[in-house]
């Protein structure tokens, strides 16, 4: 008996730890993440490929000049040259500033997730524990009676310990993507030197803002969870195998939900801010 309540707490602590580390991961920034040893990396990467991203300015620069004039009489008109000239220089100073205006979006965002963060305080709400009605029940059972109930705590165990670990790994996908975004931001920020491949740059902005506001979306997701799943739970039945296995069906619905909030909180934030 002490086996099947020792292996669904271990499971719901496994879930509790992950919720704390989503939690400071939320709240934490990529130059400190691990240290910084990451972005060191990141910057490193994101300086060497400058050089690149001038070359590609200037290719921009010169297939969005040949798209917009027919002739080479249209170089005498001055708003023309002034226009190319202007959007040349703003590419310019993008790529030249790109680590920049990366971490001021980030920032931005970062100050909409920290806000919202502070509004819901913690997990602690959000946490899992073992009703003492379900451990006395588990107690209370004979050997015979109590097989259904070792089958029904290992799936459950698994199941939630998967769930726990796929959620997590959502969360440091979220991070991973933000250093990609970071170091190869001089590649797509030099298409704005070109009007006819602008639309490149663009993207790549409006994909990278909805990174940095996807953790505003799991913090909701962590706050519409804890009110869903938060009060007592329910605990029905007459035999310890119907209260155990409907106890944990209740847990790891609720479990599904927020880790299905979770994994679509890339499309929920673009959805939500229309990029």
């Amino acid at each position: 008996m002490n086996w099947i309540v020792e292996n669904l707490q271990n499971a719901f602590e496994t879930w509790n730890q992950k919720l704390v580390e989503i939690w400071e991961l939320i709240e934490q920034t990529p130059q400190l993440f691990k240290g910084g040893d990451v972005w060191t990396v990141i910057t490193d990467i994101n300086g060497g490929l400058k050089a690149i991203g001038y070359g590609l300015l200037v290719l921009f620069f010169a297939i969005g000049i040949f798209n917009s004039t027919l002739n080479f009489r249209d170089f005498k008109r001055p708003e023309l040259a002034l226009r190319h000239f202007i959007r040349f220089v703003a590419a310019k100073t993008a790529v030249t500033y790109c680590m920049d205006i990366m971490t001021t979006v980030f920032t931005i965002c970062g100050g909409v997730v920290s806000s919202m963060a502070a509004k819901v305080g913690g997990m602690t709400a959000a946490a899992v524990t073992l009703p003492d009605e379900v451990v006395t029940a588990i107690e209370n059972t004979g050997f015979l009676a109590s097989i259904p109930l070792w089958i029904v705590s290992l799936l459950g165990s698994l199941f939630i310990t998967a769930l726990s670990f796929i959620m997590i790994m959502t969360v440091y996908s979220r991070f991973f993507r933000l250093y990609m975004y970071t170091a190869l931001a001089p590649l797509p920020l030099a298409s704005f030197a070109g009007e006819s491949t602008a639309g490149h740059g663009k993207a790549f902005i409006k994909n990278y803002i909805g990174v940095c506001m996807e953790g505003a979306v799991i913090v909701l997701a962590c706050l519409i969870f804890s009110a869903f799943a938060g009060g007592t739970p329910t605990i029905t039945g007459e035999t310890a195998f119907v209260q155990v296995f409907g106890y944990i069906a209740e847990t790891v619905f609720n479990l599904l939900v927020l880790v299905g909030l979770v994994k679509a909180s890339d499309r929920l934030a673009k959805e939500i801010l229309g990029l």
